[in-house]
């Protein structure tokens, strides 16, 4: 019984460790620019999004969608 209490114990202790450890690893970008070209949001792991204005203008709108650049203005 003794044995399988330590194996518990050390596993409770590596899953917070690991938790504490992937929080601290998530990237923080304290002041993004309203701005990123498509490159940037590319690499920062985001797609782009081409919408129609729906004024009838024939206008797009290009957004960053996902990664670093999350809901930025593709220039």
């Amino acid at each position: 019984m003794r044995k399988s209490s330590c194996t518990v114990i050390a596993a409770l202790a590596v899953w917070a460790l690991s938790a504490a450890g992937a929080e601290a690893a998530v990237l923080r970008v304290p002041d993004l620019p309203g701005e990123v070209t498509a490159t940037e949001c590319i690499q920062g792991g985001g797609v782009i999004i081409i919408s129609a204005d729906g004024d009838g203008t024939g206008s797009f709108t290009t957004l960053c969608r996902g990664g670093i650049h999350d809901g930025q203005t593709v220039t």
